[in-house]
């Protein structure tokens, strides 16, 4: 981990949107990251206050170029929540002009749930690279929560959405959910993230707001079965 790397992890009803019962309810942590000699940075998951992220954002002397969108879910990218208008996406592109990177196969699922343009979408697929400076932050496809869940890896560090938690996994019961997928995600393809990377979740559901993926793999009991037959029997929905 670098010193020019800038990085913030930022809890809904607590570091922003302090006023808002739904945020404080939910628990949705929201990352700034970027290069601090180029200026730039990234937003994941703005929802709630985009507009108070930006600012935040831009108190730090940094610059919102993009956006990373870790999956659909309107507490992550702005939509209707059991009849709750959550502020998102498409309140930040009228404050700013960025992309939205999302994976290609959540691409409908955001603007259905969103209504955001096509246009101010751009569809990726598992191992495509976002630059913010000169910082590079590697996504990678992770469905099982929904079809096109993905994380974030930069700098040491793997920002995971509701793909995995330092306790338990995303819910597989809702639409675009998959359990044999999720049980292929936590299984297959993030083994090749190494112990000491650190794992940021999207929701404060711990004691902890991180911890390294070793320990992760030491406590999470959704990684304790040794096979698909054994995970399904206890995690599917």
């Amino acid at each position: 981990m670098n010193d020019r790397f800038y990085f913030r992890q930022l809890l809904a009803g607590r570091d922003f949107a302090r006023d808002d019962a739904v945020a404080t309810a939910m628990v949705n942590f929201v990352y700034a990251l970027g290069d601090r000699e180029s200026g730039e940075a990234l937003l994941v998951d703005p929802a709630y206050r985009p507009r108070e992220l930006v600012e935040l954002v831009e108190a730090d002397g940094m610059k919102v170029t993009g956006v990373l969108a870790t999956h659909y879910h309107p507490d992550h990218v702005g939509g209707d929540l059991a009849g709750n208008e959550i502020a998102g996406i498409v309140e930040l592109l009228e404050t700013i002009d960025v992309p939205v990177h999302v994976q290609a196969d959540e691409v409908d699922w955001v603007i259905r749930r969103t209504g955001v343009s096509a246009d101010a979408l751009v569809g990726h697929a598992s191992g495509d690279r976002v630059r913010a400076g000169e910082l590079d932050v590697t996504l990678i496809h992770t469905p099982g929560h929904t079809p096109g869940s993905q994380c974030f890896l930069v700098d040491g560090r793997l920002i995971s959405g509701d793909t995995l938690f330092l306790e338990g996994c995303g819910r597989t019961d809702l639409p675009g959910s998959d359990s044999e997928e999720m049980y292929r995600t936590l299984t297959q393809r993030l083994a090749q993230i190494s112990d000491d990377t650190v794992l940021f979740p999207g929701h404060f559901y711990s004691r902890d707001p991180s911890a390294s993926m070793g320990d992760v793999r030491q406590m999470n009991y959704v990684l304790a079965p040794t096979t698909a037959e054994q995970w399904l029997a206890t995690f599917a929905q």
